[in-house]
């Protein structure tokens, strides 16, 4: 009798069995993005499950367009699994969101810093609490519409950049442990423009094909910041002085949650012969201390609270020739890492960068390539 040599076919999300035996459960948001993902799995035959997070106060949120979770949001994600005909469940996430998200945001503004609340919302809530949630729904994975990919490597799954390098997300997702990155998908990842996305929408028929993307930070109206920390700590706006690095007074401010590291406009100091920047925040004397832009050139970048993704521990080496990104819009740029514990480490930028500030993350890239290697969060060391 012949020998069957033939190996089983692994589906589309890397699993030897069927699409309509494999449960995937898919976070949506009610964007275009998610919501192309658990259709285009739909369609393909999957047991898709949809699963939106209910985050914060929705009866502001119904007024409030660009910003993702939102009251319309969760109708959109319902009338999405209506459409496709899948199962849709709403999860109240609120409590939740509120003490691994919103309170730490609260915190770290008020100490000077500028925090990315996003990253800690995937790494705390949506990568945490509902990954949870899919493996308890016996989901085989848990698929998002993130721009980044995932890709088998020699010693696992690796974290890698999106294909469209101007959607890439990989700065918001660098916390995403190697076990959470076993368990998650990223179907839009490979593709290469965001009207990729929009065609296979519209090509489902989906009515959030033309959707405007999400744009603010869920729970801040508008960007405005200090409205909110006002609103979650009253009286953090105490006022204080404007003082240039060279000691000088130059006038009074509402309060040091009004003002960012880097911030020009704005200061109400004017009639001065230099433009000044914003070069250091100190909360506990409420003092915002100014200087020329030359003052927010860095080099050394302390960094925690690393998670790391290379093959080899970080401590491995004494040093790793990679490159980062210290602010979601600019590029990566070569750098010297130079570990100094498991988590922690020092990072030397080949070339000064301005406005690094703490409180925002810095990410580690593969200097030629596309894998992302991990990254840690700005402190003042």
């Amino acid at each position: 009798m012949a020998l069957d040599h033939s190996k089983t076919q692994l589906n589309s999300l890397g699993f030897a069995k069927s699409p309509a035996e494999t449960r995937v459960v898919v976070a949506m948001s009610g964007g275009v993005d998610s919501s192309v993902v658990a259709a285009e799995l739909a369609s393909q035959g999957y047991d898709v499950i949809g699963v939106t997070l209910q985050l914060y106060d929705h009866g502001a949120a119904l007024a409030k367009k660009g910003a993702c979770c939102a009251g319309i949001d969760i109708h959109d994600a319902r009338r999405v699994a209506e459409e496709m005909g899948f199962p849709h469940y709403v999860l109240d996430y609120e409590n939740i969101f509120q003490d691994a998200v919103i309170d730490e945001f609260a915190d770290s503004y008020l100490a000077g810093a500028t925090p990315v609340p996003c990253i800690r919302c995937n790494e705390r809530v949506k990568f945490k609490d509902l990954l949870q949630t899919a493996r308890d729904l016996d989901a085989d994975c848990m698929a998002t519409g993130h721009y980044i990919q995932r890709k088998m490597g020699a010693v696992g799954p690796e974290l890698h950049s999106a294909g469209d390098p101007g959607r890439d997300q990989s700065y918001f997702l660098f916390s995403t442990t190697p076990e959470q990155l076993d368990y998650l998908r990223f179907p839009l990842g490979h593709l290469t423009s965001k009207a990729e996305t929009r065609a296979l929408a519209a090509k489902h028929g989906l009515a959030v094909a033309d959707k405007p993307d999400s744009q603010d930070i869920c729970f801040v109206p508008n960007g405005n910041y200090a409205s909110v920390i006002e609103k979650l700590r009253p009286g953090a706006g105490e006022p204080g002085e404007i003082v240039h690095l060279d000691g000088t007074k130059l006038g009074r401010h509402e309060g040091v949650i009004h003002y960012t590291i880097g911030q020009r406009r704005g200061l109400g100091i004017g009639g001065l012969s230099e433009p000044l920047y914003v070069v250091k925040l100190d909360p506990d004397m409420r003092q915002v201390f100014v200087g020329p832009k030359e003052a927010l050139s860095t080099r050394m970048v302390p960094v925690r609270e690393i998670n790391w993704l290379g093959d080899a521990p970080l401590d491995s080496q004494a040093e790793w020739h990679i490159s980062v990104r210290v602010r979601s819009t600019r590029p990566p740029q070569e750098a010297i890492l130079r570990p100094l514990g498991p988590d922690t480490a020092t990072v030397e930028l080949l070339s000064p960068e301005e406005g690094v500030s703490p409180g925002q993350a810095c990410v580690f890239y593969e200097t030629e390539g596309t894998r992302v290697l991990g990254g840690g969060w700005i402190w003042r060391g």
